[in-house]
């Protein structure tokens, strides 16, 4: 069974008004109005000084559970956005674990489902770690990104994106929060991503809510769980109207089980939303032992994923 061993978090210290990001790619007043007071964002974190490589180094020495572990850590996996994340011949993956020192590992990167990424390399490495058979063995996931340009700062209609990081310490047993489902799907109509023509981005947002629903369905179905079994759900950070439909779809009245409070403050940051937004709900005491999540994330291209887990200690 896989299960998140422990999650860590980075947040650049520098913070700055998610407007002047708006500003810079040419948004009217009235636009920028409408991501702060309806989308939600307020604060973007960004880390002029840090590459994604020290970024990414920073949030996994948080990791208690790596500290003399090391030797058991078979696989280190990137959960990447972008196709790209540095210039040939660098690779941040592998720096990363050549800096902490595991040396024995696999590293690699995964970038087919864009934001959502993050969650099929857990997926991913729980299905590597059985197939060794040991039950010893951990695998490091990594997720964010830098922002290299300002084109790919602000996802028209969506987000503003911010640079913090997330790393996650996967194992088969012991302590942690157990894997219980996991669904994702395709929709390959919209694979042109920020490129869709207007038609597409309008056919988008018109099944984005139900396709997501459907999606977030079958993770709890396959845990033998209902929408009504859930004590939280941990978002990616696109913004808060999204979501607004998307609850309508699952039944649910109102967001009091929707965790948004990270959308303000550190906007959406590639594939590490979830994992962040788990390490800030712990931290608010929204996550006890015992309490049943759904992370989700939609990466444009178009993949729809969302799993179901358990909380442990």
């Amino acid at each position: 069974m896989t299960v998140l061993r422990e999650i860590c978090g980075y947040w650049p210290e520098n913070s700055l008004p998610a407007r002047e990001f708006l500003q810079r790619s040419g948004f009217p007043e009235s636009r920028i109005k409408l991501y702060e007071r309806y989308f939600g964002f307020s604060r973007i974190r960004v880390s002029e000084e840090d590459d994604t490589t020290r970024q990414l180094l920073a949030a996994a020495r948080g990791l208690a559970g790596l500290r003399g572990n090391g030797h058991r850590v078979r696989y280190v996996l990137q959960g990447r956005t972008m196709p790209v994340g540095a210039p040939y011949p660098h690779s941040t993956v592998h720096q990363v674990r050549d800096a902490l020192g595991l040396h024995g590992a696999h590293a690699f990167c995964v970038t087919q489902h864009a934001c959502a990424s993050g969650l099929l390399a857990v997926e991913l490495a729980g299905r590597l770690l059985a197939a060794d058979g040991d039950p010893q063995a951990l695998a490091l996931v990594l997720t964010g990104e830098k922002v290299f340009t300002e084109g790919a700062r602000v996802i028209p209609d969506t987000g503003v994106m911010g640079e913090s990081a997330a790393a996650v310490l996967v194992g088969l047993s012991g302590p942690g929060d157990r894997l219980l489902g996991y669904a994702t799907q395709t929709c390959g109509a919209f694979e042109d991503g920020m490129d869709m023509t207007q038609e597409a981005a309008e056919a988008f947002q018109e099944v984005y809510p139900k396709v997501l629903a459907d999606v977030i369905r079958s993770a709890l179905a396959g845990a033998g769980l209902a929408i009504g079994d859930i004590d939280l759900i941990l978002p990616h950070n696109v913004n808060r109207l999204s979501w607004i439909p998307v609850l309508r779809e699952l039944g649910m009245r109102g967001a009091d089980r929707l965790f948004t409070e990270n959308i303000a403050e550190i906007g959406h940051c590639f594939g590490a939303d979830p994992f962040l937004n788990h390490v800030s709900a712990r931290e608010a005491g929204r996550l006890i032992p015992g309490s049943r999540y759904v992370m989700t994330a939609v990466g444009l291209g178009a993949t729809f994923s969302a799993m179901a887990f358990e909380h442990g200690k």
